[in-house]
């Protein structure tokens, strides 16, 4: 009875609630909004059969990679933003936010190149199929236009969420989304007037979407004069050293990015050689596990920003006692959410025009994923909440972006070309990278080694 009283005593905190509830909600509407979007997306492109939505799985991946990347980079810059805006200090948030810019629109020019010049040759890592891979190259060489909006926005929006600010990024998100999935739906079965594209369609429909996004983003943040509404003098106010403090802490969070990817990458490769059977169950999944984690990708977000305030205003305690009370609800809310996935796999599943063994082999994938999905989400808001959030940045490297190739991708390797394994064994070859990250995740935030104060370290520059 002690423990339930001390308990209900450490989540005794309205303000923390409110907090939380003012910039996650706004967060997990737009993640429930593009989630939701997404798996009616692949239930479009899965009535043109297994190919079809095993070549959209693929070629994503490239896109995938770049988003890590993006994140990467404007994950680490948010580490100070966050610090800075506890701090009201708006000038090196804007030289921050103008960094973070430069870095992400590189990024995407790079990818950009890649997928207009060679994707057979990227797609043939994944997958050996000649007609996925040919639905695939088209389909990513029409696609990859949005990743030159895609940068623009996402640093804009994710400095946003540092200031507060979740409701407009938001809000024209979740716009962009019904544009997308409205001409998606047209283009790709001929409505409206419309031709009928396949999936070619829905590629279109996201570079339609995406454009608009950024259009109307950079116009509502300088029309209400946002605090990252920065002249183009303010985004570039920078010199070497200033560049040299900011950049050290990011390097590891991007490098982070970057491994994690390669090793999600790695495991998408893996499925990928198993069949088109096998990867079309893992890319059915994965859009169901996004929306499985909208509610934890609002609170990890929310925590990062409130540790980050916490920190920068030299609250050090009410940050270690927000990231614990966010831990908590992770586990119990993955508890929660695993247990209604067990009831909602089977009609989900039946919407999709595709084999039974495909509908088989997703649906023991689910299992596991209701299983281990407590354990994830401690995980990810460790990483994004708590560690990000406190310029923890080289443990989190190495908990995010090392221990996936010194546990998971052997183990998922070992499982398919060893034991051949089906897919979903080998799945859960690869969740002991969860169990592991969990354990010395847990042990780094109650050491609280994690908390460091960025902002101090560069305010003077």
């Amino acid at each position: 009875m002690n423990i339930f009283h001390k308990v209900v005593d450490f989540y005794r905190d309205p303000e923390y609630f409110s907090e939380v509830r003012r910039i996650a909600v706004p967060i997990i509407i737009q993640q429930l909004m593009f989630s939701g979007l997404n798996l009616l997306g692949v239930v479009f492109v899965g009535q043109k059969g297994d190919a079809s939505v095993a070549a959209v799985g693929l070629a994503g991946q490239i896109a995938f990679l770049l988003n890590l990347v993006h994140f990467g980079i404007i994950s680490g810059a948010a580490m100070f933003t966050a610090q800075f805006w506890g701090r009201q200090d708006i000038p090196n948030l804007r030289r921050v936010l103008g960094l973070c810019l430069i870095l992400a629109i590189t990024a995407s020019f790079i990818f950009f190149a890649l997928a207009q010049l060679f994707p057979s040759q990227i797609l043939r890592i994944y997958s050996k199929d000649a007609a996925v891979i040919e639905l695939g190259t088209n389909y990513i060489r029409a696609f990859s236009w949005t990743f030159l909006f895609f940068a623009i926005t996402f640093s804009y929006a994710l400095v946003m969420r540092s200031t507060g600010d979740v409701k407009t990024p938001t809000t024209i998100s979740v716009g962009a989304l019904l544009i997308s999935t409205f001409f998606s739906y047209s283009l790709i079965f001929g409505k409206f007037g419309l031709p009928e594209l396949g999936i070619q369609g829905a590629a279109l429909a996201a570079v339609i979407a995406r454009a608009l996004e950024c259009m109307t983003l950079l116009s509502v943040i300088y029309w209400k004069k946002s605090p990252v509404a920065a002249s183009f003098r303010e985004l570039t106010k920078f010199d070497k050293d200033f560049i040299s403090r900011v950049i050290k802490p990011m390097l590891p969070v991007m490098l982070n990015e970057l491994l994690w990817a390669l090793g999600i990458t790695t495991y998408n490769i893996i499925y990928g050689r198993m069949g088109i059977t096998s990867y079309a169950a893992i890319n059915i999944v994965s859009t169901i596990e996004q929306v499985a984690f909208v509610l934890f990708i609002g609170i990890a977000n929310a925590t990062s920003v409130l540790v980050g305030n916490s920190i920068g205003a030299g609250k050090e305690e009410r940050a270690y006692i927000y990231a614990g009370r966010s831990l908590g609800l992770g586990v119990v809310g993955g508890v929660v959410i695993g247990i209604i996935l067990q009831f909602v796999k089977m009609p989900i599943l039946s919407l999709y025009n595709v084999s039974p063994e495909v509908i088989e082999n997703a649906g023991h994938i689910i299992n596991i994923v209701s299983f281990f999905l407590w354990v994830r989400v401690t995980n990810m808001t460790t990483v994004i909440g708590i560690l990000r959030a406190g310029g923890d940045t080289r443990f989190s490297l190495f908990l995010d972006g090392i221990i996936i190739w010194l546990v998971g991708v052997p183990m998922a390797y070992l499982g398919a070309t060893v034991l051949h394994f089906p897919v979903y064994f080998v799945y859960l070859c690869a969740m002991s990278e969860e169990a592991a990250k969990w354990i010395l995740g847990i042990n780094r935030y109650f050491s609280r080694k994690w908390i460091n104060n960025l902002a101090a370290q560069v305010e003077s520059v």
